[in-house]
């Protein structure tokens, strides 16, 4: 095996990384993953995600964790609601029978990212993840490298795989392609205890996803299984918009402020969002890399996720991520190349054409999503699923 008496590093601990960690040690393959966070808990994980057959169910059943995953997952949290700005409703799936045969091709079961997180942590060998490790320097150490980090520990590895989300620092080791604006800004949020604080979007929606569509602009709710709604707007802004509109994320009044300046042709039904302090928001301007982004492959160096194909919100995000991880192991290890190198390059050339169509596809959602007609645009789409 290629990577027999070698030591892996995995920069990040996000779903693709610990996919990836997962797979590696049931080859046997010495694996560590560094993560910046302190400890599992620090970080609020933000809203739900749905898993597809074709790439992120199909990367945890090759991981043996499907039963896992059928303990933790949500059914009925993949039903859907579209309304307008008045909180009119659309469409509905809300009286469907929950998702229960995750065997079915089309089935899209979602789960919280915290719970996602903790089954695949749970999954690896003890002290795999090495916590508290913020990444600050690559050093090459004869076939290999030493990681240097935050904290002043340093780490070596022969080879090192970047997992380490939208603002990675392994990438600029592997590649100077810069990420593109893609015209769009989230802001992002969670309402806590929502049956109390946010009653009537919490009714209205019913254990599953809210999207609401008017005039170029989307709110999208989420519930969690704790009990907290999960939300974020998005909305064409200018590039300099998080730096020039003077916003402090960590105010909620002036978020407020923002929020009814910038949905005012919308109802007064959104402002529970904001009706409690128990809550937080953040601004995350959304980017893409070319599609036909390319680079020469190193022999001891990679990057799964959004380090190497980040895309506007799809929903696709993490299925790429956890692919990305399979794929990776599949060439690693259940391949009959004959260097990592060679692995490597294979790995990356499929990779760069798969996430191609995806980001093609993320930019003309998020198109659709900004236009004048999105309401009639996501209508249409969900209507079409009625035919598949």
């Amino acid at each position: 095996m290629l990577l027999k008496d070698k030591q892996v590093a995995i920069v990040g601990g996000g779903p693709g990384g610990l996919t990836l960690a997962r797979l590696l040690q049931q080859q046997g393959v010495q694996v560590k993953v560094y993560e910046r966070d302190s400890d599992p808990f620090v970080r609020q994980q933000g809203a739900t995600l749905d898993l597809h057959f074709e790439s992120g169910l199909k990367a945890l059943g090759e991981a043996g964790l499907m039963e896992e995953f059928e303990k933790n997952y949500r059914p009925g949290a993949e039903r859907v609601t579209i309304v307008d700005n008045n909180a009119l409703v659309h469409y509905t799936e809300r009286d469907n029978d929950p998702i229960q045969d995750l065997n079915n091709r089309y089935a899209r079961p979602e789960i919280d990212r915290g719970p996602l997180r903790d089954l695949l942590i749970e999954s690896l060998n003890e002290d795999t993840v090495v916590w508290n490790s913020k990444f600050t320097a690559l050093i090459r150490n004869g076939e290999g490298w030493d990681m240097v980090y935050e904290n002043g520990t340093k780490a070596y590895a022969d080879l090192v795989i970047g997992s380490d989300g939208a603002n990675s620092k392994i990438r600029k080791y592997i590649t100077g392609i810069e990420r593109i604006y893609s015209g769009v800004t989230i802001v992002e949020g969670n309402v806590y205890n929502a049956a109390v604080n946010a009653p009537h979007l919490w009714e209205l929606i019913n254990g599953g996803k809210i999207f609401a569509h008017w005039n170029g602009k989307t709110i999208v709710l989420s519930a969690k299984g704790e009990g907290s709604l999960s939300f974020y707007t998005i909305t064409e802004e200018a590039d300099d918009w998080m730096r020039t509109s003077g916003i402090d994320f960590a105010n909620q009044e002036q978020v407020y402020a923002w929020f009814k300046q910038r949905f005012s042709d919308w109802s007064e039904d959104w402002h529970e969002i904001f009706s409690s302090t128990e809550s937080y928001f953040v601004g995350r301007p959304q980017y893409y890399f070319p599609v036909d982004q390319s680079w020469q492959s190193i022999p001891n160096l990679t990057m799964i996720g959004d380090a190497a194909h980040q895309t506007p919100p799809s929903g696709d995000g993490v299925n790429q991520a956890m692919l990305d991880a399979l794929e990776l192991y599949e060439v690693l290890c259940m391949d009959n190349f004959s260097s990592i190198h060679q692995a490597i390059t294979a790995f990356e050339e499929k990779m760069r054409k798969r996430t191609a169509v995806a980001t093609e596809e993320a930019l003309q959602l998020v198109g659709a999503m900004c236009s004048e007609n999105s309401l009639q645009f996501v209508l249409d789409f969900f209507d079409g699923l009625k035919t598949v």
